[in-house]
């Protein structure tokens, strides 16, 4: 269908699952040929044969999603080398890159660094960044994995790709079993020693006389890593065994050996210090052209509320924030049925709210806000606080409650000032 309205550029990843889409293209031609890639979440390193039978790309097009400390950090250099090593897959995508939302919705800091207070613009490079980057600044998308790659003697593991153009890189991981747990699904125990590894180049690149040298080192004992430092080059022996270096190797290791002579740490200005959200804080949404859709701060749960200027309204609520989507999309979590967004402070406890709404649905509907709203994201279901209603017929409730149990009857609604949490519903 794609190809028939002129999108023959555009493939298709399937299914952002598990493996069970492989042996259905295996059985329909017309299923395998619309797939271009098979794309599978969480896999824990492995494939299986009918996948492998298909001759398509494999990727993780959704992994990590784990706390991004240095058991993090282990975690993802451990699945960049061993999802092609374990399960021949070309590409592993993190979800999420940058974790740039409250810490205490579901998956706090579950991305390669953290981002999460735009109002102080405090951010964290984690650890997990620099094993990125001894991938990333040494390959680019095109390049292609040798066949020579596989599990170290002691424990570890180990790629080499190249452009084809005479460029090298050999990645090297020895992360250790309790070093390196990812969020899902969880590892079988394996064992990681010290130990010497000794590479032999053939054929193109037996001809190299040294090679760059990047090294990380995650140091569970000291608490002093080394990320990402450029260390002296590496000789090739010539001698006994042409072509060939030795390393010795500890646990909980990256080294990244390449031909690629433009990796760099590169420098960036110290973050501005972290603060708490503002104890006193408004917004009226007066912005004549506002540089994005969304008000800063919000964080839709269910939803999309936006900025909108009621041309219809002279006086002091021209500038709104709406709720912007009226039907109930298809969802994959057991979010809410009625539209939601928070803003603030988790640990805020006594506090004053106040919040203009209009109920644009004139006869039925309606409209909350609410204070210490303890959950959000796929839990928003069991979220609990002190929730503040106002009905469409001008009656009010007041009540300390469980949003499932009372939020069936609202409307989307359009608000003026900030609150903790506002919210209205879809029709469904």
């Amino acid at each position: 269908v794609l190809d028939c309205v002129g999108y023959t550029n555009v493939s298709i990843i399937a299914a952002d699952g598990d493996w069970s889409i492989a042996a259905a293209m295996l059985e329909n031609p017309c299923l395998n040929d619309a797939v271009e890639v098979i794309g599978v979440h969480y896999p824990g390193t492995q494939t299986v044969k009918e996948a492998l039978l298909t001759e398509k790309k494999l990727w993780s097009s959704e992994d990590y999603s784990t706390f991004n400390d240095d058991i993090g950090a282990g975690c993802w250099a451990c699945i960049l080398n061993q999802n092609y090593v374990n399960g021949r897959m070309t590409s592993t995508i993190s979800w999420n890159l940058i974790a740039s939302y409250y810490d205490n919705l579901p998956f706090g800091r579950d991305g390669l660094m953290t981002a999460e207070e735009p109002w102080s613009g405090h951010y964290v490079v984690e650890s997990p960044i620099w094993m990125t980057a001894h991938t990333t600044q040494f390959t680019q998308p095109g390049w292609f994995y040798l066949q020579t790659v596989g599990n170290l003697t002691h424990g570890g593991s180990y790629v080499a790709l190249t452009d084809s153009k005479g460029n090298l890189t050999i990645i090297i991981e020895t992360m250790t079993h309790n070093h390196s747990q990812c969020i899902r699904p969880p590892l079988p125990h394996f064992d990681v020693s010290p130990q010497n590894a000794t590479f032999q180049l053939i054929g193109y690149f037996a001809h190299l006389t040294d090679l760059q040298v990047w090294y990380s080192k995650l140091d569970f004992e000291t608490k002093k890593d080394t990320l990402f430092q450029r260390s002296s080059n590496l000789p090739v022996s010539t001698q006994v065994y042409n072509g060939s270096f030795t390393l010795k190797l500890d646990v909980d290791e990256v080294y990244t050996i390449t031909t690629v002579k433009t990796g760099q740490r590169g420098s960036y200005p110290e973050p501005p210090k972290s603060r708490r959200f503002p104890k006193n804080y408004s917004d009226d949404f007066t912005v004549d052209n506002p540089p994005f859709s969304e008000a800063p701060y919000f964080a839709d749960q269910t939803g999309v509320f936006e900025y909108f200027r009621n041309s219809t309204d002279n006086g002091p609520h021209a500038f709104t924030l709406r709720q912007v989507v009226p039907e109930r999309p298809v969802t994959w979590v057991r979010d809410a049925d009625q539209t939601i967004s928070i803003i603030g402070d988790y640990s805020w406890a006594d506090l004053n709210v106040s919040c203009d709404v209009l109920i644009e649905t004139p006869i039925t509907g309606g409209v909350f806000v609410a204070a210490r709203v303890d959950q959000g994201g796929g839990s928003v279901r069991e979220a609990k606080g002190v929730f503040y209603w106002i009905y469409a017929n001008g009656t009010y409730k007041s009540l300390f409650a469980d949003t499932i149990k009372i939020i069936k009857k609202t409307k989307r609604c359009v608000i003026s000032h900030s609150v903790l949490a506002l919210s209205s519903s879809m029709r469904q």
